[in-house]
């Protein structure tokens, strides 16, 4: 499979999955429903109307100024990723940046259109293509799901400001479009040498001026 078909497949396949969960919950689901699999993994259904783990920014005209910088940055994850692919850089620098290109086109289509096709998850269950949907475009809500409280309980009392305090680890509740972007991100760690390769200019300065000095000998 070439370097692009890779892309591609990986791009698509990462994109329906997270879209088929998102709209599975949305419609199974009312609003804060939690169905437990294991006592450290759930799904709960949530709602996030700003970045990721549930952080706002700046109301509502804030939640539009992200959607429009998402947009931007898809941008420029597709130029890399096609810069990438024209390099012939490893397979998994070109799944890692597909992986996040997924994950940010994912919640992009919650932002931008969730609002105007689902009806108000609160005390009921949504209905797709509804006709009174709960939003604006570019004004929809992210759907979150994943949650893993692994651990429970009072904090030790010898850590300074947060001793003694309940704490859940994992607290955060996320969807498949962050694991993509977390996943993304790993992989380039991994392969940060092929993904990152460090600029010649320096060395071939030096090359240049040592055939200077041969030359002035």
């Amino acid at each position: 499979m070439s370097k692009k078909n890779l892309a591609i497949f990986t791009i698509l396949i990462a994109l329906i999955l997270d879209q088929v969960i998102k709209i599975y919950v949305k419609t199974n689901f009312i609003l804060g429903e939690e169905v437990v699999v294991f006592d450290w993994f759930r799904i709960h259904f949530t709602e996030n109307n700003g970045m990721a783990m549930g952080i706002e920014f700046g109301g509502k005209s804030g939640k539009l100024f992200l959607t429009l910088f998402r947009l931007v940055a898809v941008v420029a994850i597709i130029y890399w990723l096609k810069s990438t692919i024209k390099q012939k850089i490893h397979n998994g620098v070109v799944i890692g940046i597909a992986l996040i290109f997924a994950g940010a086109v994912g919640n992009i289509i919650d932002s931008v259109f969730y609002g105007v096709i689902f009806n108000d998850s609160t005390h009921q269950i949504a209905t797709l293509f509804a006709e009174k949907p709960y939003g604006d475009l570019f004004y929809g809500k992210v759907v979150d799901m994943f949650y893993f409280p692994i651990w429970s309980g009072d904090l030790p009392n010898w850590l300074p400001f947060v001793g003694g305090e309940p704490y859940t680890f994992f607290q955060y509740i996320f969807n498949p479009a962050d694991s993509y972007i977390t996943i993304g991100v790993v992989l380039l760690f991994i392969f940060n040498k092929q993904a990152f390769p460090k600029e010649q200019k320096s060395e071939t300065l030096v090359d240049f001026l040592d055939q200077k000095k041969a030359g002035n000998r």
